[in-house]
């Protein structure tokens, strides 16, 4: 009979050090979603922009740092957006974060912990209903004035104003005819860019399948415009040499280019930067 330990109890204490090898050989959350902006070609400040993920926010993710998004539930929301943004699959990630960090959290108040998200309030047109509702009451009145001082010549032909219609002795009040609500403005059609100066890269940009958050800027680096396009919106851009975009959502964007539409297969929710020259449209 032997005295001691057998070759069979150490072997535990080998698995826990072949496991430990393995959690170290593991790439950190922050070190895979950091590797993967770089291989992309983003910068951090893309990135913030197309996810509206806070700047800081997304530095101290990639240095493994969790605290500043303000609990668990709201670093597990992070990593899902920032995963989707360089086109990983955020399940390995949630998991190796609760592995790390015990698990589903408990639920966490919405309450202001969680750090506002930079939202770009969306700029809007002028309010043509109102100006069209003002322009109308107007026209009324001027009619009652002028049919009020017809009215002290003696019994004579009412006056008609410019937009009434003529009015019989005895009537009890003028009938005006408004003028129908001019039609809005179409959208910049195809033949209208290909008639852009032969001089100029002419860009236009159009939400046709959803909305989405574009970035333009000049051959200088000059921002001509950063917000979101709503579905059915379109913005036109033009420079002397180079037009560079940034597109939070390709997918649902239509480009046109220099007089020609672009065919790209840009896939739905990826980010894409694009720069543009004066003749045939071809991404630098």
């Amino acid at each position: 009979m032997s005295i001691g330990n057998s070759p069979e109890d150490e072997r535990p204490f080998e698995d826990e050090r072949v496991e430990e090898a393995r959690e170290e050989a593991r790439p950190s959350i922050g070190r895979v979603l950091q590797q993967a902006r770089i291989a992309a070609g983003l910068t951090v400040d893309d990135i913030s922009s197309a996810t509206r993920v806070r700047m800081n926010i997304v530095h101290a993710i990639e240095a493994d740092d969790f605290t500043a998004c303000g609990g668990d539930v709201y670093a597990r929301g992070h990593i899902r957006t920032l995963a989707k943004a360089v086109h990983l699959d955020p399940a390995p990630l949630l998991a190796q974060y609760g592995d790390e960090h015990g698990g589903r959290p408990a639920p966490t108040p919405a309450a202001p912990l969680f750090e506002a998200e930079r939202i770009r309030p969306e700029r809007r047109g002028p309010n043509w209903t109102a100006a069209m509702v003002a322009a109308i009451v107007a026209v009324i009145g001027f009619v009652g004035f002028t049919m009020f001082q017809g009215g002290d010549d003696g019994g004579g032909e009412a006056s008609v104003a410019e937009g009434a219609t003529p009015t019989t002795k005895g009537s009890a009040s003028p009938t005006t005819k408004t003028k129908k609500p001019a039609d809005p403005e179409p959208e910049p059609s195809d033949s209208a860019i290909a008639a852009a100066p032969q001089d100029k890269v002419t860009v236009q940009v159009a939400a046709a399948d959803g909305r989405s958050w574009i970035s333009a800027k000049d051959h200088n680096g000059r921002l001509l415009f950063d917000g979101v396009l709503k579905q059915g919106d379109s913005k036109t851009f033009q420079d002397s040499s180079k037009v560079h975009l940034v597109l939070g959502d390709a997918g649902a964007i239509d480009l046109f280019v220099n007089g020609k539409k672009i065919e790209d297969d840009f896939k739905p929710g990826s980010v894409e930067r694009l720069t543009y020259t004066k003749g045939d449209p071809e991404a630098g």
